[in-house]
């Protein structure tokens, strides 16, 4: 784990992150994963090769959710926008200066989508890649009707260790905490959505959710019949956050990962926005009173397996 305590006080943020573009998921069940997400969650499919597929939304992302097989579930990587390759260049010097290991060093990447970026491990032995130069394409179903996912969200993250997560993606990848959930939960923003990433404190890391975002609420109630017609119903949810404000319906897929429909997230204006810190109450985590608390089941499909982080798996 990186030593947070070496990195130098005044430290600029090594990169301006522009926005959340994809996660990547490991399970033994990838390819029944890719299924779901691709015949049921709503995705489109843009390739597949050997265990592992890459699937978009109708928004102008080249893909959102990439799955690979893997022996256990785990985090693959999170991916970060990054405006152009020179913030990419700038961002490799800041991150040697630092003494943060990166696994790739800036360049073009051979992989799915392509693009100009540098991967780097975090505290916990996550995968992170800032990348710019994506292959463009062309936004899908452009009359908005469609009731599937339009962006990733957020990813939710748990952390053994919240206050760690916090300093490094904030000190080091200049994130902003928007809000707390009293000292349990932590939403990071990188632009006016009110969080991409946020942090759970857990007994270990491992991913918790991710979410999906629908173009309106209307998309996001017509999401959920979609997945009641194909036999599943809400781990929890419909209902609405208190911090962030945004709609919430929560389901598992396959592989047992949480994966969740949003929308209405709050926007955050930079020059008068205040940190709160909320209280864990039910009537808080859930605004309209639909959902009730979050039942024992869909906190252990959120808590996960221990996940040792990316050197460690491929390594074993």
């Amino acid at each position: 784990m990186t030593a947070l305590r070496s990195f130098p006080e005044a430290s600029e943020p090594v990169a301006r992150l522009r926005a959340l573009r994809s996660v990547t998921l490991c399970s033994p069940h990838a390819d029944d994963a890719a299924e779901f997400y691709s015949e049921v969650w709503g995705l489109e499919r843009v390739e597949s090769d050997h265990g592992a597929a890459w699937l978009r939304g109708t928004g102008p992302e080249h893909h959102i959710l990439g799955l690979r097989r893997a022996d256990h579930n785990a985090l693959g990587k999170i991916v970060f926008a990054v405006a152009t390759p020179q913030e990419i260049d700038e961002a490799g010097r800041r991150l040697a200066n630092l003494g943060v290991p990166m696994l790739t060093e800036p360049g073009h990447l051979d992989q799915v989508g392509g693009g100009y970026g540098l991967r780097l491990i975090d505290p916990e032995g996550r995968l992170v890649e800032l990348v710019a130069q994506l292959e463009a394409v062309t936004p899908g179903d452009p009359e908005g009707r469609a009731a599937i996912p339009r962006k990733l969200a957020h990813v939710v993250l748990n952390t053994a260790d919240i206050d760690g997560a916090c300093e490094f993606y904030t000190r080091v990848l200049g994130m902003r905490i928007s809000d707390w959930s009293e000292h349990q939960m932590a939403f990071l923003r990188c632009n006016s959505d009110h969080h991409v990433i946020a942090f759970n404190a857990a007994e270990w890391a491992s991913i918790n959710h991710v979410a999906y975002e629908m173009t309106s609420i209307d998309h996001f109630m017509r999401g959920i019949g979609r997945l009641k017609h194909n036999g599943m119903t809400p781990l929890w949810g419909p209902g609405r956050h208190g911090p962030g404000s945004n709609t919430f319906s929560y389901f598992a897929d396959p592989a047992g990962l949480v994966c969740e429909y949003t929308s209405e997230v709050e926007q955050v204006e930079e020059d008068s926005w205040l940190c709160r810190v909320w209280r864990r109450t039910p009537e808080l985590s859930d605004l309209w009173g639909t959902a009730g608390p979050p039942s024992r089941d869909v906190r252990e499909y959120m808590a996960g397996i221990p996940d040792p982080g990316y050197r460690e798996r491929i390594a074993s």
